[in-house]
């Protein structure tokens, strides 16, 4: 067994949790003799989460919507990651599964005979908002269940929207969890110590975690699809792609980068539609190009440095057909939100 074996970090959590910007505070924090590779799953079938991180030398940042790594995209994780590794030479990896994802089948790639003496599986850590507890159906989901039995670490995110309350019941939930995980740190505007990442082991061998039914039904022919370098959609002709599984829909759109959308409306337009709505996006604006990103009901929005194409995720529960056939009639028009 090689003893410069790459350590890989797993960050695992539910839809909407704050994954992505914990991963944000991780590379500000990053030591400038390292490299890093990312490795983003989405759901969704186009691909957000990629366009949020600026390009720079020293990450490298790989997309991979249209499915979950446990299932869907096993064969494409793995030979992106293979890639990875022998074209970028990196220091470190970081796997982002989708906020669906599973992450014994993920374990099962890491683990196997292709990457046994390549990489190292260090400490999964799993990002927990507090407020998903007061929610039926996301605490009694099998999948936000199981991220979390099988995190070797638990951040506490949402520090300035969650309550006093919902915070002193994510932590009592997290203590009651067995085996007690290494360490379970409450996040705050979204930073997360570097030190709890760089100082961890590997992860426990998670004896008897296996891929639930639930995903192994929604396994099907991997595609590369909606990856990071496809061609921009006609002027005027945006494209859109949906996908349902384990109780969620996505729907996504991409328009063209020369499309201008009003960003006063977009705002308006997105923060209208049900709090149980998870929206990502990147949009040329009159403003220039804008994140707009909305968990929970409220909606942020930022700078962005993308300029590929304007794109929209909306990931809803299957039992809200209302939002996602108003999406698809609304904003599938070119310039409905111009």
């Amino acid at each position: 067994m090689s003893a410069n074996r790459v350590p890989v970090h797993i960050i695992t959590g539910f839809l909407g949790s704050g994954k992505t910007t914990l991963i944000h505070s991780l590379i500000e924090q990053k030591p400038v003799d390292e490299k890093w590779a990312i490795l983003v799953n989405e759901f969704g079938q186009i691909g957000i989460d990629q366009t949020m991180f600026e390009q720079r030398n020293d990450v490298v940042v790989k997309g991979l919507p249209g499915g979950c790594l446990c299932c869907q995209l096993a064969f494409v994780l793995q030979a992106a990651l293979v890639n990875l590794l022998a074209r970028n030479k990196p220091d470190r990896v970081i796997i982002e599964p989708s906020g669906l994802g599973h992450p014994a089948g993920l374990l099962d790639i890491l683990r196997g005979e292709a990457f046994q003496d390549v990489v190292v599986v260090h400490d999964i850590i799993a990002t927990l908002d507090p407020r998903r507890l007061d929610e039926p159906r996301v605490r009694q989901h099998e999948t936000f269940q199981d991220q979390l039995a099988m995190a070797d670490a638990v951040a506490i995110t949402m520090g300035e929207q969650a309550s006093a309350e919902q915070y002193e019941q994510a932590q009592q939930f997290v203590t009651e969890l067995w085996p007690p995980r290494k360490w379970v740190h409450c996040i705050e505007h979204g930073m997360l110590p570097l030190a709890l990442l760089l100082n961890g082991g590997q992860t426990r061998t998670h004896e008897g975690s296996a891929i639930p039914d639930t995903h192994r039904q929604v396994i099907t022919t991997p595609t590369v699809e909606g990856s990071f370098f496809d061609i921009p959609p006609l002027l005027g002709q945006p494209q859109q792609k949906t996908a349902s599984t384990l109780g969620y829909t996505s729907t996504s759109l991409r328009w063209h980068p020369n499309e201008h959308f009003n960003l006063d409306h977009l705002a308006a337009y997105l923060s209208g539609l049900p709090s149980t709505a998870r929206v990502k996006g990147v949009f040329h604006t009159e403003l220039g190009w804008k994140q707009l990103n909305r968990a929970d009901g409220t909606l942020t929005v930022g700078s962005s440095a993308w300029r590929q194409d304007s794109r929209l995720e909306v990931i809803t529960p299957d039992n809200d057909t209302h939002t996602h056939t108003r999406l698809l009639r609304e904003l599938s028009s070119s310039g409905a939100l111009s």
